[in-house]
C-alpha cells in the first residue's frame, strides 16, 4: 500500500497561502518577512521552523539585516502550519 504524502500549509492574514511538502520534516510554523526597500520597492524572505521559539528568535536577527541593508521597515509574521495528507 502506497505511503500517504504528507503537506504544510500556511494560511498568511493577508491571504497568502503557503504549502510546503510533500515533507516528512518537523515543521510547525512558517515565517514571512517583508522588507520595504523604498520607492515602492519591496523583497520577501520566507521559511519554516520547528517550533514557535525557534522562529520568533527570527525576528531579532531581521532588526539586525533592516539597520545593515537599509530598508525603511519591515513586517515580520509568523504563522503555525496545518497538516494534511494527499
Amino acid at each position: 500500500m502506497a505511503k500517504k504524502k504528507r503537506y504544510l500549509t500556511a494560511t498568511m492574514p493577508d491571504g497568502y497561502v503557503k504549502t510546503i511538502g510533500p515533507t516528512s520534516a518537523p515543521f510547525t510554523h512558517y515565517w514571512r518577512i517583508v522588507a520595504h526597500l523604498g520607492g515602492g520597492r519591496t523583497e520577501v524572505f520566507w521559511g519554516h521552523a520547528k517550533s514557535l521559539r525557534e522562529a520568533e528568535g527570527k525576528k531579532a536577527a531581521t532588526a539586525d539585516a533592516a539597520r545593515q541593508r537599509g530598508w525603511e521597515r519591515y513586517d515580520f509574521e509568523v504563522v503555525a502550519l496545518s497538516e494534511s495528507f494527499g
